[in-house]
């Protein structure tokens, strides 16, 4: 398996997409924050003292879509199309779910996670005044499709 993020002298570059056509492109990733009973119900009763925890979270998670590029050094600026966070929970914790769309030449599976994985670290900011034991994981991809590799889902037999 090749690593095409480096040259032909083993430096770090950001691949060149321009060659390609754009296509529409959509990811969707999941990150999960392990609360607790008790602080979840206060979640979402938004009685947590800083206030509507979820609200806030997905709009840091839309935020952090849109600024993938300027926190992970290769990945190239995008025009996002549709960020979207949603949330799930079980009785003890929140599942969050970004999903992005972009009409581009490379995919937004970056753009996901980093919305995934910054909606999860905003609830822990917003909750670890009355828990620091919150823990956050795994975060992963669960679906891409577009360009040239195709379809990805972790439900039919991804890790």
């Amino acid at each position: 398996m090749s690593f095409n993020h480096f040259d032909d002298k083993g430096r770090a570059h950001m691949v060149d997409v321009s060659g390609k056509d754009p296509t529409l492109r959509e990811a969707r990733a999941e990150a999960r924050v392990l609360l607790g009973a008790d602080l979840l119900t206060a979640v979402l009763d938004q009685t947590v003292s800083k206030g509507d925890v979820l609200g806030v979270a997905r709009l840091a998670g839309i935020a952090a879509v849109k600024k993938t590029p300027d926190l992970i050094p290769l990945s190239h600026p995008l025009a996002i199309h549709h960020a979207a966070v949603d949330f799930d929970t079980t009785t003890d914790s929140v599942r969050v779910v970004c999903t992005v769309r972009a009409f581009e030449r490379t995919g937004v599976e970056m753009e996901a996670m980093t919305g995934a994985t910054a909606a999860a670290l905003t609830i822990y900011d917003m909750c670890k005044g009355r828990d620091k034991r919150i823990s956050i994981g795994p975060v992963r991809l669960l679906f891409k499709s577009g360009g040239k590799s195709g379809v990805f889902s972790a439900e039919e037999g991804s890790p």
